[in-house]
This record gives C-alpha cells, structure tokens and sequence, in this order.
C-alpha cells in the first residue's frame, strides 16, 4: 500500500493536488492511502517549506508545486 501525505493549510492549490494524487492512484491500480496534513508545525517537521507539499511512502517527491496526475502516476510507478 502506498502511503500518500498532501501538506498543505488547505488552499485551492493543495486540495487540487490532492486530486490528481486519488486520481493518479485510482488510474494505476494502486493500493493507497491519503493523508491531508494541514497543521503548519507538521508541515514543517517534513520539511516543506512550500505548499503544496506531496509526500509518498515518506519521502519527499515536491514542495510549492502542483503537480499534474501524469506527473504523480510516474512517481508512484517508480517508487
């Protein structure tokens, strides 16, 4: 099972981002669990220092960025 983090206060951004990551998850048949962190001290102790933040299977995949689903389809096929 895959365990996907989206960091983020709760912005259009961040909700958008966890979006594509069900998506991406959803479309690859993958086994997954979402985790919407959105208190700024846990975002902090990951290390984002930018929102959104995607986190997969505890590690850091991008900060301050929306990534697209084909984008985080390909992160979790390579993870």
């Amino acid at each position: 099972m895959k365990m996907i983090k989206v960091l983020g206060p709760g912005c259009p951004k961040c909700h958008q981002l966890a979006e594509n990551a069900e998506a991406a998850a959803s479309q690859l048949g993958v086994d997954y669990e979402i985790e919407k962190i959105t208190e700024i001290k846990q975002i902090m102790q990951h290390g984002i220092m930018l929102t959104p933040g995607l986190i997969i299977d505890d590690k850091v995949h991008s900060s301050g960025k929306l990534l697209n689903v084909e984008q985080i389809k390909d992160l979790l096929q390579d993870g």
